[in-house]
């Protein structure tokens, strides 16, 4: 299975992420935005091109995102009831991603499959996350 790294920038006042692969070199980067409403991220490719941009939805009871590449609306994340653990489902994948928000460990479940798992690394200088 193909490992991804995301690393958030430690001195950062928009949320800044890097995206790597196992050999550590740039995929992708991630910038949210700053004091901004509605919260937005904009993800880029190595060479700076824009592959998608997320927007989370301004006014709703639980946090909800939407996902677009091309300027078109292709899916929406949205959170789903639940206490102590974190369940969240993607609509056009029948995806779900289970986890656990204390030790910040998360499954990826597609038609009820199991097909990925995020981890927080610990002891890090600033966030990372194995994907």
């Amino acid at each position: 299975m193909k490992q991804l790294y995301i690393k958030q920038k430690v001195f950062s006042l928009n949320e800044k992420f890097t995206v790597k692969d196992q050999q550590e070199k740039d995929i992708y980067y991630v910038a949210g935005s700053f004091m901004r409403i509605p919260k937005t991220f904009s993800i880029k490719d190595a060479s700076g091109e824009e592959v998608a941009h997320i927007t989370k939805k301004t006014f709703s009871f639980l946090p909800k995102f939407f996902v677009e590449v091309n300027g078109r609306e292709v899916l929406a994340i949205k959170k789903g009831v639940s206490f102590f653990k974190a369940r969240y489902s993607i609509d056009a994948a029948d995806i779900e991603v289970r986890g656990n928000w204390w030790d910040m460990h998360f499954q990826v479940y597609q038609h009820g499959e199991l097909v990925g798992e995020v981890s927080k690394e610990w002891f890090t200088w600033g966030d990372s996350y194995k994907v």
